[in-house]
């Protein structure tokens, strides 16, 4: 499928090359428009899931007394499948920065559940029907509650691995979850969906409008629905009158009425990879040159970062847009097929690490 794998030389990088290279999900069928990548995002954006998934909704309370939920794909059949066997993968799929749970990320959902994984969707404050019980919400890199939601799900699937998925802009909120956390993550494995590398510089260089304005009235309309709560701490009316998604972001975080910051300031603490250097799990980064939403490769690519680090491994296609990557017949994403695979991949080489080794599997 003309993917490159770009990483530094290891033995987990050679049994991913020899894994994926096998994999019929890179040899999948043709798209008949290639070069179309605004097509190619709208198509998997507006195809609904081929099976309409039955979800089953848990909220967690954090320190502060905020809500995030946990919404558990128990499958389109009714059954409840989000108690899985023991030795089950629990893969958590985080949508996102703007809470909207696409279709791709349904249906990413549905086959995992089909392959005998747990999947569970991540839902911030305020998103996707999730309560807003304290006027905060959760800045673009920050990962505290990601931390707080990883912890619950290891207490509740204790023998279980516990691997992650990110999609589009949410990437931000995982890779800075890895980075701060390091190895003590308590993942074994996290993928990232298009994702967006440096969140400073892609909020000011913006998006073509076709992308931004939907998203900026998504965003406009959640958080309308707080207007009560939210007005102690922002403008209201500067953020529904925001004109671009800076804007909204910096009037939603650093324009606040108790604790205003500089724009600078933010993204000390909110960039995606500030802490790259400590990340300590294997982490897949699935991009297409032509993403019209990242920007320009040259630019919004971190190579050296992937040459550097023995944990970030990219797949770089020439064709497939944001979140794209189409295909015919069933799935209608490959890339999907190419995350369940690399997940696969990396508990095989585990094993085989444990077993040369003679380690005991945690408890």
């Amino acid at each position: 499928g003309h993917c490159r794998l770009l990483c530094k030389p290891s033995a987990l990088a050679q049994h991913l090359v020899r894994s994926l290279g096998r994999s019929a999900a890179l040899r999948g069928g043709r798209w008949p428009w290639p070069r179309w990548p605004q097509l190619q995002m709208l198509w998997q954006l507006l195809q609904p899931p081929e099976l309409e998934p039955v979800v089953a909704r848990e909220l967690l309370q954090l320190p502060d007394a905020g809500l995030v939920a946990l919404d558990w794909l128990v499958g389109p059949w009714g059954a409840a499948g989000g108690g899985g066997g023991i030795s089950s993968s629990v893969l958590l799929l985080i949508p996102n920065a703007a809470g909207k749970v696409t279709g791709g990320l349904l249906q990413l959902g549905l086959r995992a559940l089909e392959r005998g994984f747990i999947p569970v969707i991540f839902n911030r404050r305020g998103h996707n029907g999730c309560p807003l019980t304290t006027p905060r919400l959760q800045p673009f890199g920050d990962p505290g509650d990601l931390r707080e939601a990883v912890t619950y799900l290891r207490c509740r699937h204790p023998s279980a691995s516990l691997l992650a998925v990110s999609e589009g802009s949410g990437s931000g909120l995982l890779l800075a979850y890895l980075g701060e956390s390091g190895s003590s993550s308590r993942l074994a494995a996290a993928a990232c969906l298009s994702p967006i590398f440096r969140g400073r510089d892609w909020f000011e260089a913006g998006m073509p409008w076709l992308y931004e304005w939907p998203l900026l009235l998504h965003l406009k309309q959640g958080l309308s629905r707080y207007a009560g709560a939210l007005a102690e701490v922002v403008d209201m009316d500067r953020l529904l009158g925001s004109r671009s998604l800076r804007e909204l972001e910096e009037t939603l975080f650093c324009r606040t009425r108790s604790r205003p910051t500089s724009w600078e300031s933010y993204w000390e603490r909110n960039e995606p990879l500030r802490d790259a250097d400590e990340a300590a799990v294997p982490v897949l980064c699935l991009c297409s040159a032509d993403d019209p939403v990242r920007g320009p490769s040259a630019q919004s690519l971190p190579r050296e970062l992937f040459r550097s680090s023995p944990y970030f491994f990219l797949l770089l296609t020439p064709y497939g847009g944001h979140c794209g990557f189409p295909r015919r017949g069933p799935g209608r994403c490959w890339a999907h097929e190419a995350v369940l695979e690399y997940f696969r991949a990396m508990a095989e080489f585990l094993r085989t690490e444990e077993r040369r080794k003679g380690l005991p599997r945690p408890r």
